[in-house]
């Protein structure tokens, strides 16, 4: 695989494809995997189909208590799927951020809230292993699909601790593994753009954001992925893929949730906290 700085060229040039053309992941450089894992969200309030790439692999939103007036932050934000159910949680009174490393997606997005009317939302770019914004200022985190595409999730989780404010939480939709993939799929660009290379064990994963000071760590939703065998034919051959179904190797669909504790304090500069 690439090193971390081609990794993050290959999912701006990729996602960036999608924002212009408004199509989803398609045939085109991911075999169709993410159309496999979306869930709907026609059931949700707030939801705006324009915004609405086919890119995640849950609903977020589907669980986060998030209240009127909270600020939320949407890591990974496309083209503003999620920021705009968040929207329609918050109110007049709240704020949404979404952050996205993709200046195509970032331009689709603020289009849609123009076209919504929505003056307290607000897309940045930026690498959500580096978020554009100052500690202690989200009431909650959300994110879909999103870290499995970054190559140090460790990272991330690690930056998200400080960008709450202490008491606040995160519920986030990702791809984890259980157990190991051939060569073939975790060598493949294409693949890691298509969200399923990049994810790591879902052990790791808890490990990870409890190692980064979370509390009330859980699994609010698991669904396992079934990738059809004429796309990772693509990737590996037939042997190979007997060998994976023999295996037991799972790819999962996890939504996870984590509690910055109400005492925790987050050291900063005089800049960055209010």
């Amino acid at each position: 695989m690439q090193n971390e700085t081609q990794i993050k060229e290959l999912v701006k040039e990729k996602y960036g494809k999608i924002a212009r053309e408004g199509g989803s992941c398609g045939t085109s450089f991911c075999g169709d995997v993410t159309n496999i894992m979306a869930d709907s969200y026609s059931s949700l309030e707030g939801y705006n189909p324009d915004a609405d790439l086919g890119l995640g692999c849950g609903l977020p939103t589907e669980f986060p208590k998030i209240k009127e007036g909270d600020t939320v932050i949407d890591l990974g934000s496309g083209a503003g799927n999620d920021a705009f159910i968040a929207r329609r949680i918050v109110g007049e009174k709240g704020e949404v951020i979404g952050i996205d490393i993709t200046p195509f997606m970032i331009e689709r997005a603020n289009k849609n809230a123009e076209k919504l009317g929505y003056e307290n939302v607000e897309f940045r770019l930026g690498d959500i292993d580096d978020m554009p914004v100052k500690d202690n200022v989200a009431d909650v985190i959300v994110s879909n699909c999103v870290l499995n595409l970054v190559p140090d999730k460790e990272k991330v989780i690690k930056e998200i601790f400080p960008t709450l404010k202490p008491g606040g939480h995160f519920p986030i939709s990702d791809i984890v593994l259980n157990g190991q993939l051939p060569e073939g799929l975790k060598e493949s660009a294409e693949m890691y753009a298509g969200c399923v290379s990049g994810a790591i064990q879902k052990s790791e994963y808890l490990n990870h954001i409890q190692g980064a000071g979370f509390s009330n760590v859980t699994l609010q939703k698991e669904k396992k992925i079934e990738v059809p065998d004429e796309i990772l034919l693509q990737y590996i051959s037939r042997d190979e893929l007997k060998t994976l179904k023999k295996s037991g190797t799972g790819i999962y669909s996890v939504t996870g949730y984590a509690e910055k504790p109400a005492g925790a304090k987050t050291c900063c500069g005089p800049a960055c906290c209010n």
